[in-house]
């Protein structure tokens, strides 16, 4: 589980488009502070099949962050 607060662009050599997963959503507050949680399952593919993979965490500093990469790359207003 991890807590993003910002992120800093990477130009890649290589890219690919990756298969498609399921991933859910939660918002909870913990002291004073609103957190979004977003968790990824498996795909169909792997040994245990929709078992939650990976989890990570926006703060409002972090959910801000984003939401400008967000407005940025997509045009999102």
């Amino acid at each position: 589980m991890a807590l993003i607060r910002k992120f800093t662009k990477k130009t890649m050599d290589r890219n690919q488009v990756h298969g498609e997963i399921t991933a859910t959503y939660s918002v909870f507050h913990w002291d004073d502070r609103t957190l979004l949680q977003i968790d990824s399952y498996g795909s169909k593919a792997r040994k245990i099949p929709g078992k939650k993979s990976q989890t990570f965490q926006l703060d409002e500093q972090g959910a801000s962050a984003l939401f400008q990469i967000l407005k940025k790359e997509f045009g999102f207003s």
